[in-house]
């Protein structure tokens, strides 16, 4: 922007930060683990991890890759797995390695998987052994030539199982640690230029593409977000709760690399819909700090055991995702004492953009301050909007990702010829400074804070004999915010009924994806060119 006026709601916060104050995340790393090598960093399914353990687990686990698989700096790796303790050794094991990390949903379709697998170049997953069947349904599909099985305790566990029969398997999770113990580890000397993770994302476009985040850009984010945090977040005594799930950038990036880089101790949550199970982690952890999406803080203030929790250390609540309700935050507020500080980022920016610095102190309604190193400007038909007035978020700064993988024209598109990424969000800037987002991506549906693009979704309701065309669009939902709904013509004589088209959509689709209504119409609107109109859709009951 021609102005920042952020900057004079700063206060002390610094309008600048270093990206390069570690070489690489690697650096990063080791200077956690060797400065709170003896504090607990983990807790998982009833058990404990140190630094120190962290440190030996994933010194073993990037020797078998180097060494077993002969994985070089450059190559990717899939993780797919749930909270586990595996997966922060896995990804540990994986930078220090010199890999690239490609974080997978484990609750993908196999159609979903094949497409990232094949786009990735991935030849090494390691999975949750609960995934297992949709990997070996796509396996031959794809390039894949290690599969890496691993359970609820793997990397918990003293010492590893004896080889089970599960095939296709080349080993458990365990096995790599107990095997890579004995095997040299060859450090890798890693720059900020180096690929660290591809996070795919349906982008502005709606077609699934690898954000390539560099370890500068996560470097630089986990620096941004501390430096708005003083007084919230310090190296004393933090404690987390993660509930989010590590394969989304959000949590990847606040709940695990930037607690890890102050030796807070992490509480790993591997199904969060058993809000009975997170309350009582909850009780026994007593946080400082928690991280959620507005829907999971409705479901815990409006919990009947929510009462059984003494919240008396905690001192940060966030949200992202999507936009937190005054309501629910105030809810959250009279149970906790503490109020919910609102963000906003995508995967393609490491992902944090903007947030509630601690300097304020009650809900804004709004996404907060962009952080410090960031430059946002909105704009309209091409030149940039008054102040006051609405317009794309278009930002630029050090967490901003290298771009899009194998999709240069795609990158090229999603960037002003000023080198301002193009968030497809509609935003206004306040005078003094704070973001309030207005519109997301103009057809993007929001389900529970994740992203469904309905271009994906038609492609494989069309797919179903009998469906001619559809169109889908975001419906309010209780529960998880938005829904999605479809409307489908029928092609002539065909006799599809609501449930056979869902029960097509849920085979090829994770269930947030998955239409929770669906509309039999005789034609959908279009325009003078037969594009679908989907906003005209929001008026049809």
């Amino acid at each position: 922007m021609s102005e920042a006026p952020w900057l004079a709601s700063y206060g002390s916060i610094p309008a600048q930060i270093d990206p390069d104050v570690y070489p690489s995340l690697a650096h990063l790393f080791d200077d956690a683990m060797r400065r709170f090598a003896t504090r607990s960093a983990f807790h998982a399914a009833g058990r404990t991890l140190s630094y120190a353990d962290v440190d030996r687990l994933s010194r073993a686990f990037a020797a078998y890759l180097q060494q077993r698989l002969g994985v070089k700096r450059g190559d990717r790796v899939a993780v797919m797995m749930p909270n586990l303790a595996a997966f922060p050794i896995a990804l540990l094991g994986i930078v220090r390695a010199g890999a690239v990390q490609v974080n997978v949903n484990p609750l993908y379709t196999p159609r979903e998987l094949e497409h990232q697998l094949n786009d990735a170049g991935v030849e090494t997953i390691v999975v949750f052994e609960g995934s297992l069947p949709t990997v070996e349904a796509v396996r031959a599909k794809t390039g894949l030539k290690t599969v890496i099985a691993t359970g609820l305790l793997d990397g918990l566990a003293e010492a590893a199982p004896a080889p089970g029969e599960r095939a296709g398997v080349a080993a458990t999770f365990a096995q790599t640690l107990a095997d890579g113990a004995s095997l040299p580890f060859e450090p890798v000397a890693l720059t900020g230029d180096d690929a660290l993770f591809l996070q795919y994302t349906g982008g502005t476009t709606g077609l699934s593409k690898g954000a390539l985040l560099t370890h500068r850009n996560l470097v630089a984010n986990v620096v941004q977000f501390k430096a708005f945090m003083p007084g919230l977040l310090g190296e004393d005594d933090e404690v987390i709760v993660t509930a989010l799930p590590l394969y989304h950038i959000f949590a990847l990036t606040v709940n695990l690399i930037v607690s890890f880089s102050i030796g807070a101790e992490n509480w790993l949550v591997a199904n969060p819909r058993d809000l009975d199970s997170l309350i009582d982690i909850f009780k026994a952890a007593q946080p400082t700090t928690f991280m959620g999406v507005n829907t999971l803080y409705a479901g815990l203030a409006g919990h009947p055991r929510i009462g059984e929790v003494d919240f008396s250390r905690l001192r940060l609540a966030g949200g992202g995702g999507s936009a937190t309700m005054a309501a629910v935050s105030a809810r959250w507020e009279a149970v906790t004492g503490t109020f919910i500080r609102e963000g906003y980022g995508l995967s393609e920016t490491s992902p944090v953009v903007s947030f509630n610095p601690g300097s304020v102190h009650r809900f804004t309604g709004s996404a907060g301050l962009p952080v410090p190193s960031t430059d946002i400007k909105l704009i309209n038909d091409g030149v940039e909007a008054a102040p006051g007035e609405a317009g794309e978020i278009c930002v630029k700064g050090p967490q901003v990702m290298k771009g899009y993988w194998n999709h240069a024209e795609a990158t090229r598109t999603a960037f002003t010829p000023d080198g301002y990424f193009r968030t497809g969000d509609v935003g206004v800037i306040d005078a003094q400074g704070f973001l309030r987002i207005v519109d997301r991506s103009k057809d993007m549906i929001l389900v529970s804070g994740f992203n469904v693009y309905p271009n994906e979704v038609e492609e494989v309701a069309t797919a179903l004999a009998g469906v001619a065309e559809c169109a889908c669009i975001g419906v309010p939902d209780e529960r998880t915010g938005e829904a999605v709904k479809l409307f489908v013509v029928m092609r002539l004589d065909a006799a599809l009924t609501e449930e056979a088209v869902i029960a097509h959509c849920r085979a090829q689709l994770a269930a947030y994806k998955v239409p929770r209504v669906v509309r039999f119409v005789e034609s959908l609107p279009k325009s003078t060119v037969g594009k679908i109109l989907r906003r005209e859709l929001r008026t049809v009951n």
